[in-house]
């Protein structure tokens, strides 16, 4: 079992910068993925990046390259997301959730474990 939690949600005007936590703790392994979702009031839970925990690859929707940023703490267990350029339509709640092995997983089916989201709101 992996747990996350997350944290650095909160409200920020448009243009703005957030960097959310997730920290991992229990069966932690140095070959699983950690992926950030993002899900706004009535819609689908979406893909927004992933890093590969041992390789350090990682990967983007295009709906955020160049504005987010992914990156890890191995001594912490911890994943940031680093969120720039908010837009009000980046406003959701986020999610960071793991998975055993490495690779590209942009379902939410591929994800066991989920943190229990953070809310993320952009003013314009």
């Amino acid at each position: 079992q992996v747990q996350l939690v997350e944290s650095g949600g909160g409200l920020v005007q448009a243009g703005g910068s957030l960097r959310l936590s997730c920290a991992a703790s229990g069966r932690t392994s140095s070959t699983y993925t950690m992926g950030w979702f993002r899900q706004a009031p009535g819609k689908e839970r979406d893909f927004i990046l992933s890093i590969n925990w041992s390789t350090g690859s990682t990967y983007y929707a295009d709906s955020v390259k160049g504005r987010f940023t992914i990156s890890r703490d191995n001594a912490k267990n911890t994943v940031y997301l680093q969120m720039n350029s908010l837009k009000p339509e980046d406003t959701a709640v986020y999610y960071c959730a793991a998975r055993y092995g490495g690779g590209y997983f942009s379902r939410t089916t591929s994800y066991p474990y989920w943190g229990q989201g953070t809310q993320v709101t952009v003013s314009s």
